[in-house]
């Protein structure tokens, strides 16, 4: 068990939500921040996790947030210099945050939330249902609150501790190809560092083998983490950071009238869309190319610009394969035209095995492909740390990680991971993220492409985004 090292924190921590990162995260956060249990409240939808707070001397509010009451609910509870936790789903975040800059308290989520309905609608128009507009929108904050207490967005493990996987291994790859350079200081430096280095693209490629017990039932969805943060966000449109590099638009792509302009949507949900992958113990798999905000600001952030435009700019996006159990499932959602099934299961005690490979890939430098990540296995999981997962574990350590940086940076107003500190943040997750990995590899998406049937595929360059199907 990592040592405990205490942060002093005299004021409160609200936490709104309480399913698998709240429950995890708060055993993280009374081991590390020097304060009594008391000082400490939760408010949820659910009763879910209540024992295990009232076990450790945490207040449990059973409240669900609403656009009318979050305001009444919440007011009481924050002043200046406390701390508030989203990691609820369906409750706006963009309110959250201007609730905290009213009342000076600083605030962290693991993504960007709008209140119910909007995912899955289908009088809204699509690009209106993307993370590319909730973005948009709370960095829109940053013009109307120029300066003000610290409000971290997108803090969990992707969106959120990807983005400091990705500049260690910009660094692992500039000394494996002996590009001598200083470490960036700046935006414009890491970004230049990507170019120089001819990154073209960036997977997060993700791959979870943990194995309940009990198998998957019929008319039930089976996730380790927040099901209905995976349905959500599977049911919205597929988005990707857009590369300078690409000269093949899909078919039923489109592109953002306003705003940076790094990412692009297709018109079919996320969790229908796969894409060709690689992680270095799975080798090659298909991966969901589900919506993420790590997919935008890792395009944005990096993104060189000439005479107003992208002169470079990597492609960006999810790869993700779930749990086995978690595939069969969105099989049958989406076999039910994406209607939810009636019974749901978060495995967590019942695991019997398994790992979850979560990692950076970059392609198109000089040695082809580096996969850089965190491979934790659920035994690795359990003995650091309670109520958690191999999953839950990799999103609450940075959730920690989050929370102690805006704690001791508590003036950077709206922030998002790519321009915070990576190397503090890893110094806090990297006890609890098992075997960190860094591999090469010669793999490209056209590998074994056309082995049993013909493709058209530009052979001429394997980085284009030509390598997804839908399921």
């Amino acid at each position: 068990m990592p040592a405990k090292k205490y942060i002093a924190f005299p004021g409160r921590i609200v936490i709104v939500g309480f399913g698998s990162i709240g429950q995890g995260v708060l055993p993280l956060v009374l081991r590390h921040l020097d304060m009594a249990p008391q000082q400490i409240t939760i408010v949820t939808a659910h009763e879910m996790g209540r024992p295990e707070a009232e076990a450790m001397g945490v207040d449990f509010i059973l409240k669900p947030l609403t656009r009318d009451n979050y305001v009444a609910v919440l007011d009481p509870l924050l002043a200046k210099g406390d701390f508030l936790l989203n990691v609820s789903v369906n409750v706006s975040s963009i309110d959250l945050i201007e609730l905290c800059h009213r009342k000076g308290a600083l605030y962290l989520d693991t993504c960007i939330e709008p209140w119910p309905g909007l995912y899955t609608d289908p009088r809204v128009p699509a690009a209106q249902r993307t993370n590319y507009k909730l973005r948009e929108e709370a960095l829109a904050l940053r013009k109307k609150y120029k300066s003000g207490p610290t409000a971290v967005l997108t803090h969990g493990a992707n969106p959120g501790l990807v983005s400091h996987f990705v500049k260690e291994a910009l660094l692992n790859v500039a000394q494996a190809v002996n590009l001598n350079v200083a470490k960036p200081k700046t935006r414009q430096e890491w970004a230049e560092l990507a170019q120089s280095l001819e990154i073209k693209v960036i997977h997060i490629a993700e791959r979870d083998t943990q194995v309940s017990l009990y198998p998957k039932v019929p008319d039930e969805f089976v996730n380790t983490w927040s099901i209905d943060g995976f349905v959500g966000e599977g049911c919205q449109p597929a988005e990707l950071g857009w590369g300078s590099h690409e000269r093949h638009f899909p078919e039923d792509g489109g592109r953002h009238e306003s705003g940076s302009g790094a990412a692009i949507y297709l018109s079919r949900p996320g969790a229908a869309t796969q894409v060709r992958s690689w992680t270095p113990l799975e080798g090659p798999y298909h991966g969901y190319l589900v919506t993420h905000s790590e997919s935008i600001s890792i395009a944005d952030y990096y993104t060189v610009a000439a005479n107003g435009k992208p002169a470079y700019r990597p492609t960006v996006h999810y790869a993700y394969h779930p749990c086995d159990a978690a595939v069969l499932s969105i099989h049958e959602l989406a076999g039910k035209n994406w209607h939810m099934q009636k019974k749901t299961r978060l495995i967590m005690e019942d695991i019997a095995s398994g790992i979850d490979e979560l990692g950076v890939l970059l392609m198109g430098h000089k040695k082809g492909a580096y996969w850089y990540g965190s491979r934790l296995s659920i035994g690795e999981a359990r003995r650091v740390v309670t109520y958690n997962n191999a999953t839950s574990l990799q999103v609450t350590a940075a959730c920690l990680a989050g929370i102690i940086w805006a704690i001791e940076n508590p003036d950077a107003s709206i922030i998002e991971p790519d321009e915070m500190n990576f190397e503090r943040i890893l110094e806090i997750c990297r006890p609890y993220l098992g075997e960190m990995v860094g591999a090469f590899s010669d793999w490209t998406p056209l590998r074994d492409r056309g082995r049993l049937f013909h493709e058209d595929v530009d052979a001429s360059d394997p980085w284009q985004f030509k390598n997804f199907r839908v399921s």
